[in-house]
C-alpha cells in the first residue's frame, strides 16, 4: 500500500490514457482484418511455397478447377440435344385452310397445282418446321441434332434436315412443278399456310441438361492420408495448386467454423497487441514528449490504425491490389512533423501489422521497409514541391528494384517474371505525390506547422510583415537581424532553422501599435520624456500582449504565437525599472508592473531566439565595436540569462548555449567592422 501511495496521480492519469489508446487501436484494426472461413494458406500459382513441409492428414479428393468443369459443361451444353414435340394439328389446320383458299383453282392454273402444293406443304411439315428465332440459334453449327418427340419415342434429327418459316417457304419452290410458276404463286401468300410444328419442349430439355451435368465429376484422382505434398521452396505447379485447393476445401468441411473463427480473432489480438504495446513502449522511453502533444500521438496511432484498416478492406473485398497503397507516406508525414527516428519505428510497426492481412508476407515487409526507409532519406525537411516528386520517383524505382531482386532469388526461369506488379508500384509512386497537398489536410486537423507553411510565413509581402516595415521600419529591420542570427545558430546546434526565422520575423509585431515608443523606430524625439517610468513600462511590456492580439487576428499558427510571447520570457523591463528604483530608494517597488507575462522559452528554438533578439538590441548600444566589447556583452547578457533561470524550461545545453554565443560575437563582429582609413594623397 505504502508503495501505491507514493505514485502520483498523474502517473496513474498517464498510465491509463496509454492503455486506452492502445486498447482503441488494437479493437480497430482486429475488427477490420480479414478472417476467410477455411483459409489456412497464401499461395499462388507458379509462386515458391512460403511454409513447411504438408503432408496430407486424411485422404481427399483432388477437385477440379472451375476453368476445368466449365470446359466439360460447355462440352455438354455445346452437343446437347433439345426436346421438340411435333404438333399434328398444325399441319392439319393450315393445308385445310389452303384447300379451302382455293377449292375453286389458283388464277392462271391448272387444279393440279393445288394438289401439287398441298402434298409439299405435307413433307414439310413432315420434315418439322422450327421457330426462326430457335432455328437461327441451333442452325450455327450444322451438326447440330434435335429429339423429336413423337409418342413415347425420341428420335434424333439433324438441324439441316429441318426448315424455319423461312426456310419452309422456300422449299416450297425447290419443286420442279412449282418453282417455274413463283411469280404466280407468290401473289397465294403461301406463307400464311406456313407455321412451326415443332415445339421446343422446356421442361425435358432442362431436366436433362441438369441430369447430365450433374453426372460430370468433380474430382480427378484422390490424395491419400501420410502422402506428401508440398515442402518448403517448392514451386506450387498447376497440379498442386490444385491439390492445396482441394485440401483447403476439404478441411473448411471437416472443422468447425466457429472454432477457426476464434481462433484466428485470437491471434490476431494477440498478435497486433504485441506491435502496438511494444510502439508505445519506444515513445514512453525515448519520445515520452509526445506523450504531452495530443496533436503528435493522434497522427501517430491514426496512420498505423488506418493503414491496416484500409489494407484490410482491400484484402477483404478483392480491391485492385494492397501495393497501389502510399504506404511511405506515413513515414513521410512522421518525419515532417516529428522525428526521423519515430518516422521509422512508426512505419515498422504498421507494415508488421499490415502483413497480417495479405498474402506473401514476406515479399510485402521488405517492399514497404525499403519504399519507406527511402521516403524518409529522401525528405529530411519539405522545403520545395520539386522534392515530393523526387521521393516518388525514388520510392517506386526502389520498390520496383527489391521486388525484381526478390523475384530473380525465387524464379528459376527470367520469362516468368511477374511484370503486372510494376505497374502497381507506378499507381502506388503516382498517389505518393498528392502526400504535398494532403499536408495540408494534415497541418489544419492535427494542428502542425510544416516547413512549407513556414516558408509562406516568412514572405516578406504578405500583408502583416509589410505593414510592420511600413509602421515601424527600424523594428521590421531588428526583425530582420534576428532571424539572420537565430537561424545561423539553429543551424549549428541542428535546430529547426526555418521555425526559428519565421518567428524572428513575427515576435515584435506588437510594436506595431506604438512604434514611436521603441528606439529603433526613434529619429531624436524619445515620447518616453514625458512619461512616468510605469506608463512607459507598461507601453514597453504591452507590445507582447498586443503583438498576440494581432496574431490572433491574422490566425498565425500556435508556434508563432509562442515565440511572441516567450522572448523576453519572464523577465523584466530593466531599464524602467532600475530607473524608476533609484527614483524612489526608499519605497518597495512592486516587480510585477515591470515584468513582462511570459512564459520563459521552452523550446531550444524559443531559446534561441530570446538570446538573438536579447544580444542583436543591446549591440546597438555600444560605444565601440571591438572584439573585446562585443564578447563581454554577448557573454554578460546570455550569462546573464542563464543565471536568471530564463532556460530552465527548454531543452536547450550548454553545449548548445556556447555555440550561440560564439556565433553571435562571430556575426557581430562582421556586422560592426570598421573600414579601414584610406591614406591621403600628398601634393
Amino acid at each position: 500500500m505504502i508503495r501505491f501511495k507514493n505514485i502520483s496521480s498523474p502517473y496513474w492519469r498517464n498510465m491509463v490514457s496509454r492503455m486506452a489508446l492502445v486498447i482503441v487501436a488494437v479493437v480497430l484494426i482486429v475488427l477490420f482484418l480479414p478472417r476467410t472461413q477455411g483459409k489456412l494458406f497464401h499461395y499462388d500459382e507458379g509462386k515458391p511455397w512460403m511454409y513447411g513441409q504438408l503432408i496430407a492428414k486424411f485422404d481427399f479428393p483432388i477437385f477440379k478447377t472451375e476453368a476445368a468443369l466449365k470446359v466439360e459443361k460447355d462440352s455438354i451444353t455445346k452437343h446437347f440435344q433439345p426436346y421438340y414435340n411435333i404438333n399434328k394439328t398444325v399441319e392439319q389446320k393450315k393445308i385445310e385452310q389452303f384447300r379451302e383458299a382455293y377449292k375453286n383453282g389458283i388464277p392462271g392454273l391448272s387444279e393440279a397445282y393445288v394438289d401439287a402444293i398441298a402434298h409439299r406443304l405435307h413433307e414439310i411439315y413432315e420434315a418439322g418446321i422450327i421457330d426462326p428465332q430457335q432455328y437461327s440459334t441451333l442452325a450455327k453449327d450444322s451438326n447440330n441434332l434435335i429429339r423429336v418427340v413423337t409418342g413415347k419415342q425420341a428420335v434424333s434429327v439433324p438441324i439441316n434436315k429441318t426448315y424455319s418459316t423461312l426456310g419452309a417457304y422456300e422449299q416450297l419452290f425447290m419443286d420442279p412443278l412449282l418453282g417455274p410458276k413463283r411469280s404466280v404463286l407468290q401473289q397465294c401468300n403461301l406463307n400464311d399456310y406456313i407455321e412451326a410444328n415443332l415445339v421446343y419442349d422446356k421442361d425435358r430439355s432442362e431436366t436433362e441438361m441438369n441430369d447430365m451435368l450433374s453426372l460430370i465429376p468433380q474430382a480427378s484422382g484422390m490424395v491419400l492420408e501420410g502422402q506428401r505434398i508440398i515442402d518448403r521452396g517448392d514451386i506450387v505447379d498447376a497440379k498442386t495448386y490444385r491439390v492445396l485447393n482441394s485440401f483447403e476445401q476439404a478441411m473448411e468441411k471437416r472443422k468447425a467454423t466457429e472454432d477457426e473463427i476464434t481462433s484466428t480473432f485470437l491471434g490476431q489480438t494477440i498478435y497486433v497487441l504485441i506491435f502496438i504495446c511494444l510502439f508505445t513502449l519506444y515513445l514512453a522511453l525515448f519520445r515520452k514528449d509526445y506523450f504531452n502533444k495530443p496533436r503528435s500521438i493522434s497522427l501517430l496511432y491514426v496512420m498505423i490504425v488506418i493503414y491496416p484498416i484500409l489494407t484490410s478492406l482491400m484484402m477483404e473485398h478483392n480491391i485492385l491490389s494492397v501495393y497501389i497503397l502510399p504506404f511511405s507516406m506515413a513515414p513521410i508525414f512522421f518525419r515532417v512533423f516529428m522525428d526521423s527516428r519515430t518516422a521509422f519505428i512508426g512505419h515498422i510497426t504498421m507494415v508488421l501489422i499490415c502483413a497480417v492481412a495479405v498474402k506473401y508476407q514476406y515479399e510485402f515487409i521488405i517492399v514497404q521497409i525499403v519504399a519507406g526507409l527511402i521516403a524518409i532519406y529522401s525528405l529530411r525537411e519539405l522545403s520545395k514541391r520539386i522534392q515530393i516528386f523526387l521521393t516518388a520517383l525514388l520510392v517506386t524505382i526502389g520498390s520496383a528494384a527489391v521486388y525484381l531482386a526478390l523475384q530473380l532469388i525465387q524464379a528459376d526461369d527470367l520469362s516468368k517474371l511477374d511484370h503486372t506488379m510494376y505497374y502497381h508500384f507506378a499507381v502506388n509512386g503516382f498517389f505518393l505525390l498528392f502526400t504535398y497537398p494532403l499536408m495540408l489536410v494534415i497541418e489544419k486537423a492535427f494542428g502542425f506547422v510544416s516547413t512549407v507553411t513556414m516558408f509562406e510565413l516568412s514572405n516578406t509581402n504578405n500583408e502583416l510583415l509589410r505593414r510592420l516595415s511600413e509602421v515601424a521600419p527600424g523594428t521590421f529591420q531588428h526583425s530582420i537581424t534576428v532571424g539572420n542570427l537565430a537561424t545561423e545558430i539553429a543551424s549549428r546546434i541542428g535546430a529547426k532553422s526555418q521555425l526559428v526565422r519565421t518567428g524572428a520575423l513575427y515576435h515584435d509585431i506588437g510594436k506595431m501599435l506604438n512604434p514611436a515608443f521603441f528606439t529603433e523606430n526613434q529619429a531624436g524625439i524619445n515620447p518616453h520624456d514625458k512619461l512616468n517610468d510605469l506608463e512607459s513600462a507598461r507601453i514597453i511590456i504591452s507590445h507582447v500582449t498586443e503583438g498576440l492580439k494581432l496574431a490572433e487576428k491574422y490566425n498565425l499558427p500556435r508556434e508563432i504565437k509562442e515565440f511572441i510571447t516567450t522572448h523576453h520570457g519572464t523577465g523584466l523591463a530593466k531599464y524602467f525599472y532600475i530607473h524608476y528604483k533609484n527614483e524612489h530608494p526608499d519605497e518597495e517597488v512592486n516587480e510585477d508592473q515591470f515584468r513582462y507575462p511570459g512564459p520563459n522559452p521552452f523550446t531550444r528554438e524559443q531559446a534561441i531566439l530570446m538570446m538573438s533578439d536579447t544580444v542583436e538590441a543591446a549591440s546597438r548600444s555600444l560605444q565601440e565595436y571591438t572584439e573585446e566589447s562585443i564578447s563581454n556583452l554577448v557573454n554578460q547578457l546570455i550569462d546573464g540569462q542563464v543565471a536568471d533561470g530564463k532556460f530552465t524550461d527548454c531543452p536547450i545545453t550548454f553545449r548548445d548555449i556556447t555555440a550561440a554565443k560564439s556565433v553571435l560575437i562571430e556575426r557581430l563582429k562582421a556586422m560592426y567592422h570598421t573600414r579601414i582609413q584610406y591614406p591621403q594623397l600628398k601634393v
